[in-house]
């Protein structure tokens, strides 16, 4: 085995090439001595071991994972960190209003003029990449015999069982991830710091300039930045918050390069991409474009148009609301896109072809002949019940925020009837530590109308023969002149008498639990009648489809890679620190329409509009600009940069990530994809995929000029 996964990331590489290769690929940085030919033949000037080392300072000490879902760079000896304004906006709404002061940190922004200014974000963290090793052999001995229904239980037994051993001498965290689907496992020790800060973040109208209107979309002029401090105990160990708490000292922090660049230029990102499915089958982007996508989003917009009306209602909700919407809305529209671009560019069918392609290769190896025909039958019977995940699951009946709290109560019916007194306690626990969390973005009156316009989205759309007869009864009791007036007399009475219809209904019950209460809950009913039926007539059948693909997958990609020896393979994203490398580019999106890789602020100006939403600007950044007072920071022709572009491969959880220089100084933070490619998860368009980052030449400018935040500036390492 051990021999077999050298050769996937090696054999390309021991090949001679006379051409720069595709910027395609989120590489591991455990393996980037194989890629050293290639990114010096873009321009890097820095070996394997400065970007990864265990035992010296490198780049990758620089690189954390911020809160579980971004990326972020330590940018100063004093534990910087800078990530995207999207990235720490949670936190920052909920520390809008802190300590009582009379400022609103999202609307107006914060700068921290001295340690003593940084605020506290509680629940917030990062995580540093202390070393990845490769555990393949190991994971694959005790897979052995294994069988596919048995394998995701045996692996996770596996996984325990070495990472105990990896952090029995350290205080590590442990986490292994399968790559291949399966093909090789690597371990990753983490180290994780809890005890963050809030440093500074600019405005909204900056850090979220053009709103939903200009998400995925270029050109762009968002100031998607915000800055944090790491603070240890004094042995520099992670910690929980205490005042007498120091900043971090990295073994590595970024210097940061305001020379600029032009087209051509050597960029390298590295970071926590999310997940891809670049070696999906034809008949799992069918999934995508007639099921998931079309689906999801026609059922998330239900949810956003709702709460749209919620917060448009006073400014109250606005508040507790905006971040969660923004969240909604981003995947939202990316799903949209997704669809379009999978149909546009016709991606089922070039799988297809790649598939008829093996399945010729493969006609005389009996270890792959069958996979192709296999995956076919095993869709053929998945497709008519997988419309149950987007109807019932997350986006669908679920996504109700009464429905999933009331299905996150049946570990407590199991503990109320077994009188299971230590379990109770337990539960109640767990459920109060949530509450004031789960009822800070409950809103009754908008997510009633989602409960209702949710079910009927469901009835329209479920084929009758899978209709759960529980819904279609609604029907004839509530006797509404339409489906939806039936649905919507229905949720009037669920809401008005559950027990999770309110923070203190639900502090109430949690007071004194009883499982006759529980049950006679009307939300609790509509949702375990649901949830009953899923895992009753879908989810088994469900379940097997994932086994059998799973094994047919991980089949696949062992026979693609070798079929095809003389192609670069790379794993798909899964949350694991990764680099990809490529340069600064422009693109031409349509038939005469040339789109420049960099923005300015002249065109922020532009689109300015005095008190809109998603394009109003702060005055003083406008006077700063009337008087085109910018500083060092300015481009040789005198113009504010604002964003650029480059074609490096990434996707969701890169957001944050360093853009570096081929010296690897900081130029810029990667922040978003473009429209013109939103099918990036599937398949990779060198001449359309962008990626579009924050020139930190913006970001400097807004914390010297606007934010007057000197103090910071003199924290970093900069070069000219």
């Amino acid at each position: 085995m051990k021999k077999f996964i050298t050769l996937i990331f090696a054999f390309v590489f021991l090949t001679a090439k006379s051409v720069t290769p595709p910027d395609e690929g989120m590489w591991l940085p455990i393996l980037l001595g194989n890629n050293q030919t290639e990114m010096m033949a873009k321009g890097c000037k820095l070996t394997a071991e400065q970007i990864y080392s265990i035992n010296n300072s490198s780049i990758k000490d620089a690189i954390v994972w911020f809160g579980g879902g971004c990326t972020g760079e330590v940018m100063s000896n004093e534990g910087l960190v800078f990530t995207n304004h999207h990235c720490g906006y949670g936190s920052i709404n909920e520390l809008r209003f802190n300590k009582g002061k009379n400022r609103d940190l999202l609307e107006d922004g914060y700068w921290a003029k001295s340690k003593a200014e940084e605020i506290s974000a509680p629940g917030l963290s990062v995580a540093f990449v202390r070393e990845m090793r490769d555990v393949s052999e190991l994971v694959q001995s005790k897979l052995k015999g294994v069988s596919e229904t048995e394998r995701a239980t045996k692996l996770q037994e596996i996984y325990k069982a070495l990472i105990a051993d990896a952090t029995k001498e350290n205080k590590y965290e442990g986490l292994i991830r399968e790559f291949f689907s399966g093909n090789a496992y690597y371990l990753f020790l983490m180290e994780r710091y809890t005890d963050l800060r809030l440093v500074g973040t600019p405005p909204w109208s900056i850090g979220k300039f053009g709103g939903e209107t200009d998400n995925w979309m270029w050109p762009r002029h968002t100031g998607d930045f915000s800055i944090w401090r790491i603070y240890a105990n004094k042995d520099n160990k992670p910690a929980k918050y205490a005042a007498d708490n120091v900043p971090y000292q990295p073994k590595h922090f970024l210097p940061v390069s305001i020379k600029g660049y032009k087209p051509g230029d050597f960029t390298m990102i590295m970071g926590f991409p999310g997940s891809t499915k670049r070696y999906e089958f034809s008949k799992g982007i069918q999934y995508r474009t007639d099921i998931f996508d079309p689906h999801a989003v026609a059922e998330r917009k239900i949810r956003l148009d709702e709460w749209k009306v919620a917060m448009n209602e006073s400014k109250e909700n606005n508040q507790r609301l905006n971040a969660s919407w923004a969240g909604l809305a981003n995947y939202w529209k990316n799903w949209d896109g997704e669809k379009r671009d999978l149909l546009k560019n016709n991606t089922a069918e070039t799988k297809r072809i790649q598939e008829a392609e093996f399945e010729k290769w493969a006609a005389n190896k009996p270890e792959y002949s069958s996979i192709i025909a296999d995956m076919n039958a095993l869709y053929n019977s998945y497709l008519p019940i997988s419309i149950q995940i987007p109807l019932t699951l997350n986006e669908g009946l679920m996504a109700a925020k009464l429905a999933s709290l009331a299905l996150s109560f049946s570990a407590l019916d199991t503990m109320l009837t077994k009188n299971d007194t230590a379990g109770i306690r337990k539960m109640v626990t767990q459920l109060k530590a949530n509450d004031s969390t789960i009822y800070s973005t409950f809103i009754a009156s908008a997510d009633k109308r989602i409960f209702g316009r949710l079910l009927d989205y469901y009835y329209q759309n479920c084929p009758a023969e899978q209709r759960l007869e529980f819904i279609n009864n609604l029907i004839s009791k509530y006797k509404g002149a339409t489906p939806l007036a039936s649905f919507q007399k229905y949720a009037d009475m669920v809401y008005s008498k559950s027990l999770f219809g309110s923070k203190e209904k639900f502090d109430a019950f949690l007071a004194n639990p009883t499982l006759k209460k529980l049950r006679k809950d009307p939300a609790y009913i509509h949702i375990s009648a649901i949830y009953s039926n899923y895992l009753t007539k879908y989810k088994p059948a469900i379940d097997l489809f994932n086994a059998k693909y799973s094994t047919l997958n991980r089949l696949y990609i062992k026979g693609l890679m070798e079929m095809q020896k003389g192609k670069a393979f790379y794993p798909d994203a899964n949350s694991t620190m990764r680099l990809t490398y490529g340069a600064i580019e422009d693109y031409d999106p349509k038939d005469a329409v040339k789109y420049m890789y960099y923005t300015t602020l002249d065109g922020a100006i532009e689109k300015y509009i005095p008190g809109n939403e998603e394009f109003n600007l702060p005055k003083e950044l406008i006077d700063l600009y009337n008087k085109k007072d910018y500083g060092r920071y300015a481009m040789k022709d005198g113009k504010m940069p604002i964003a650029f572009l480059t074609n490096n491969d990434i996707t969701g959880g890169n957001s944050g990530s360093p853009v570096l220089n081929a010296e690897g100084e900081l130029i810029g933070l990667a922040f978003d994809g473009n429209w013109e490619a939103m099918s990036g998860n599937y398949n990779f368009d060198p001449k359309l995929k962008r990626t579009i980052c924050v020139d930190v030449r913006y970001v400097l400018f807004c914390i010297d000029k606007l934010g007057g935040a000197t103090n910071i500036i003199n924290e970093l390492k900069i070069t000219q």
